[in-house]
């Protein structure tokens, strides 16, 4: 797994695309610059393919960030309660901010995500049999509690259908001016590259980082940090996304290893291209109806899921 030749096939990917969709626009059609296809390639369609690129690669990135730090492959902010409490913030923000702006709702939910993840990490150091397998089913039991309290209250105050936005991940709905908050997630991944090597170390365990000098909770919250702030803006922006934290780092640490500078860069490509592949095929299995992308990588997914869950008992 070159990185070249995933960020060959991101290219390629991505220029087809820009000209999937139900208004037949061509290469040629963009030449005129007033045109109707102009207009809607630069309104819908490459806002689109951003949204779906920075998507892609930041919920990549934070489940690597999540696996790391919590020592188990089967970690991600949608198995840890994340997404959950990020949406539980959402909602707060809505009762509470009646007339809350997007900055404001973000704030509020992210700090409900860290508090979520935080929570999380605080169980994980309580639990002692911590199989693979059994934390995340810790996590998703937290995150089922999250989300029926958001539910509940969410009826009380007679918003579920706005809440249901959040519930399903969908891009047909991006245009310009509704994605800019993902730009966000750039300097993240940044700051995330500039700590790989140190998130590895915390990875490793708090006595293994005092003795390497590292201050293990100082990383640990940082990287959680990181996770909240990704996720939030990918909730906000687009809806929930499953799976795609989970599985895009397991198969990026089959070829590559466990060491987070050199697998970071890996992860988010693969995690951009494969959202893109998911997306496209939304698009063209139903023309010129789409299919939600929550929905595609929820099938997709799970069946890798599945697949790496019997390849880790077959190499047991």
């Amino acid at each position: 797994m070159k990185q070249r030749y995933l960020f060959i096939t991101l290219i390629l990917l991505s220029l087809l695309s820009l000209f999937v969709g139900v208004s037949h626009i061509t290469p040629m059609d963009l030449l005129q610059f007033q045109s109707e296809e102009t207009q809607i390639f630069l309104i819908s369609r490459l806002p689109r393919l951003l949204a779906i690129l920075l998507a892609g690669a930041g919920m990549s990135i934070a489940g690597l960030i999540m696996q790391s730090l919590s020592r188990n492959k089967f970690v991600s902010p949608t198995t840890v309660g994340t997404i959950d409490a990020a949406r539980l913030g959402i909602l707060v923000s809505m009762i509470v901010f009646v007339n809350a702006s997007i900055l404001e709702k973000m704030v509020v939910a992210f700090a409900f995500a860290l508090a979520g993840t935080l929570l999380f990490m605080q169980i994980l150091d309580r639990i002692k049999f911590k199989d693979a397998v059994f934390i995340p089913l810790v996590g998703l039991m937290l995150g089922n509690v999250l989300s029926s309290v958001t539910t509940f209250f969410a009826y009380k105050a007679n918003v579920i259908q706005n809440m249901a936005a959040w519930l399903q991940g969908d891009f047909s709905l991006i245009m310009k001016g509704r994605y800019e908050l993902l730009y966000i997630s750039i300097p993240i991944m940044i700051i995330a590259y500039l700590y790989a090597n140190r998130f590895t170390v915390a990875g490793m365990g708090e006595d293994f980082s005092k003795n390497l000098g590292v201050s293990y909770r100082k990383i640990v919250n940082i990287g959680l940090v990181l996770v909240a702030l990704i996720t939030v803006t990918v909730v906000l922006t687009v809806g929930m996304i499953p799976f795609l934290g989970l599985i895009i780092p397991n198969i990026v640490s089959i070829f590559k290893g466990d060491h987070l500078q050199k697998t970071l860069p890996h992860t988010a490509l693969l995690g951009a291209i494969f959202l893109l592949v998911c997306d496209i095929l939304g698009r063209v299995i139903i023309y010129p109806y789409e299919i939600s992308i929550s929905l595609m990588v929820g099938v997709i997914g799970s069946a890798i899921f599945l697949y790496l869950l019997v390849r880790r008992k077959a190499y047991a």
